[in-house]
C-alpha cells in the first residue's frame, strides 16, 4: 500500500492544550507550567479556564523545574512546557537534580523539535535534547509522531507517574493514526524482508515515503515508529532485524545520543547487523523552513533511500 501524506486537522500545540484542559478538569492536582511561551503552545486560555491550575513563571526555566519539584512533593501533577532547548539544555541541572535525582513526578514537553524551530534559528534548534534526558536514570523519553499519539502519550505519562519527557513539534504533523490507537509498544507500520527503517517524530512519514520509493527499486522495507526512545522496545527491534538483516534509523536529532544511539546500543548488545543512522552530524541549527532544513541536514526521504541502498549492500 502506498503511503499518502495527509496533515492532521489539529496542530500539535492545540492537542497539547486540549489534553491538559481535559486532565486538569478531571483532576485538580494537575498544574500547567509555562515559561512565557503560552501563546506559542496555545495554552493562553488555560489561565482563565483553570484558576489555580496554571502558572506562567516568566522566562525562568530553571525556576520552573524547581517549582514543579515542589508541586510534586506536595502531591500535585505538574506538566511543564517550553521549547525543547529551554527545558533540557538550559535547565538541565535542575531537571536532573530537582526532578530526576529526587525521584519526583513531572511531565515535561519540549516543543519546536529540531528543524521545526524554523525561523527561531540555531540557538532555538535542539538536536541534543533526547540525548540529555536519556542520561537521567529512570526517565522516560518519547517523541510524538502525530496528534493522536501526543494525546495518548500525555495521558500515559500522567497515569504512570515518574519523570517523562515528550518531544514534539508545535504545528501540524502528518496524520499516521486514528484516535483509538494505543501506544504501548513500537508501531510496525509496514513489514518487509530487506531492511528495517526505525524512525521517530517527523521522520516516520519520511520513512514511509522512502519505503514506497525503495519498493520501486525492488527493496522491501519494514518501517517502525519507535516513539519510545527510552525505554526502547528492544523486542520489536530485534524481531525486525532478524528478518531483514539491516537497519536504518531516522531522526530529527543528532545521531549521537538520540534514537540512532539507542538502536545502535541495543543491536550491538543483542543482535548486530549492518546499521546506518540518518540524522544530524556535527552541525548546529540555522534559520530556514522545515522542508529546506530537512534537505540541508539530510533528513528527507531521499537521504533515507540513499542510505538504505548502501546498507543493504553490506548484508
Amino acid at each position: 500500500m502506498t503511503f499518502s501524506a495527509v496533515l492532521d486537522q489539529k496542530e500539535m500545540r492545540q492537542t497539547y492544550a486540549d489534553t491538559i484542559r481535559e486532565l486538569a478538569k478531571e483532576d485538580d492536582r494537575v498544574i500547567a507550567l509555562e515559561a512565557d511561551l503560552s501563546s506559542a503552545m496555545s495554552t493562553s486560555k488555560l489561565e482563565s479556564e483553570l484558576p489555580g491550575q496554571y502558572v506562567n513563571v516568566g522566562i525562568m526555566e530553571a525556576n520552573m523545574m524547581g517549582l514543579a519539584a515542589g508541586l510534586s512533593v506536595v502531591g500535585r501533577k505538574p506538566f511543564i512546557h517550553s521549547f525543547g532547548q529551554f527545558v533540557t539544555r538550559r535547565a538541565f541541572d535542575q531537571l536532573f537534580v530537582s526532578l530526576g535525582y529526587a525521584k519526583l513526578n513531572a511531565v515535561i514537553v519540549g516543543s519546536d523539535a529540531g528543524v521545526t524551530a524554523e525561523h527561531n534559528g540555531g540557538t532555538h534548534m535542539t538536536f541534543e535534547d533526547i540525548g540529555l534526558v536519556r542520561e537521567i536514570p529512570n526517565a522516560h523519553v518519547y517523541e510524538a509522531s502525530d496528534s493522536h499519539q501526543l494525546k495518548y502519550l500525555l495521558k500515559k505519562a500522567y497515569k504512570e507517574g515518574g519523570l517523562h519527557y515528550i518531544r514534539t513539534i508545535r504545528k501540524q504533523s502528518v496524520n499516521l493514526y486514528d484516535e483509538n490507537e494505543s501506544f504501548e509498544k513500537a508501531k510496525v507500520l509496514r513489514t518487509g524482508k530487506d531492511v528495517t527503517i526505525v524512525a521517530s517524530g517527523i521522520m516516520v512519514a519520511e520513512g514511509l515515503q522512502a519505503a514506497d520509493q525503495l519498493a520501486k527499486k525492488g527493496i522491501d522495507a519494514t518501517v517502525i515508529d519507535m516513539f519510545s526512545i527510552k525505554p526502547l522496545d528492544i523486542e520489536t527491534l530485534i524481531e525486525a532485524a532478524k528478518v531483514t538483516g539491516a537497519v536504518i534509523t531516522a531522526e530529527n536529532h543528532n545521531v549521537n545520543g538520540g534514537l540512532g544511539s539507542a538502536v545502535a546500543e541495543a543491536l550491538a548488545e543483542h543482535y548486530p547487523v549492518p546499521l546506518y543512522r540518518v540524522g544530524v552530524r556535527e552541525r548546529f541549527g540555522q534559520v530556514g523552513k522545515t522542508e529546506y532544513l530537512k534537505t540541508v541536514y539530510g533528513l528527507d526521504t531521499e537521504a533515507i533511500v540513499r542510505e538504505v541502498e548502501r546498507v543493504v549492500k553490506r548484508k
